[in-house]
């Protein structure tokens, strides 16, 4: 196995993309590929969830994948920074993919809370004006797959988590520039096919947020697979005692969406 870490270097900020690879075995295949997930771990753009990072790459590896964690920026930096690290990190894995044993056509971002409105901003925006005034060639830095979280999609007041906004754009950020980046707005039938869950009793970035985003991706005959769960607050990451920072987080119901997740990404990938 390698465990590496990639610095991101962009125009705005550098960034640190660690990696859990694995590696081929004479014994079983030694040319397999697999697909790879890059992991923006939630923390409303303030901070960088550890908890949301390594252990759900651990995950990953399990299932077959080759995972990566995204260290984001966060403020006082804001956007366009953080889309351009990803954006930066999609085409590191894609150029990297023999090196890495990774499909370059099996690229999926996934993210939790609001590091699943940054996995979500590139589904949605990777063939836009805005990742091409960045610099990029789309089709580099196109993601195959997305896997959100309870995440942060909306500006809406009555539903959207506002500091994640305050942290990205700035607390003088307009309305109209908030919501320039609610993703419903985004989606089109080139968005990448997702697997999406949250919870109802999520009362920090309500399920309608997730809602808004399934409602988009019908609406536009993207694939799609969606979870709700009856319980489990915010940022439960895995739901079990290896990753809650309070009890409220062990949520034995909610630890099952792992082994969803592994389902889909058999099928689909």
């Amino acid at each position: 196995m390698q465990y590496l870490k990639e610095k991101i270097k962009t125009s705005y900020e550098d960034a640190e993309l660690t990696g859990y690879v694995l590696d081929n075995s004479p014994e079983i295949d030694e040319n397999r590929v697999r697909p790879a997930v890059i992991i923006c771990p939630g923390g409303g753009y303030k901070m960088v969830s550890e908890r949301e990072g390594e252990p759900i790459a651990v995950k990953l590896l399990g299932m077959g994948a080759q995972a990566f964690v995204l260290n984001y920026s966060c403020m006082p930096v804001h956007h366009p920074a953080q889309l351009a690290q990803l954006a930066t990190a999609v085409k590191m894995v894609r150029d990297n993919a023999a090196q890495w044993h990774v499909d370059p056509n099996k690229i999926i971002v996934m993210g939790t809370s609001a590091g699943g409105h940054l996995a979500g901003m590139l589904a949605t925006m990777w063939n836009s004006q805005t990742i091409k005034d960045l610099g990029f060639d789309p089709e580099d830095v196109k993601p195959n797959g997305l896997i959100m979280g309870y995440s942060v999609v909306t500006a809406d007041q009555q539903f959207g988590h506002q500091g994640s906004f305050d942290h990205l754009l700035g607390e003088d950020a307009t309305p109209e520039e908030r919501e320039k980046l609610s993703l419903q707005k985004h989606v089109s039938k080139d968005t990448p096919m997702a697997f999406i869950w949250t919870t109802t009793e999520d009362t920090t970035v309500p399920m309608e947020n997730s809602l808004m985003m399934v409602e988009a991706l019908r609406k536009n005959g993207v694939n799609f697979e969606f979870h709700v769960f009856p319980h489990g607050q915010h940022g439960h990451s895995l739901a079990t005692k290896e990753t809650a920072n309070k009890d409220a987080q062990i949520v034995p119901t909610l630890q099952v969406w792992p082994e969803l997740l592994e389902t889909w990404l058999h099928e689909n990938f």
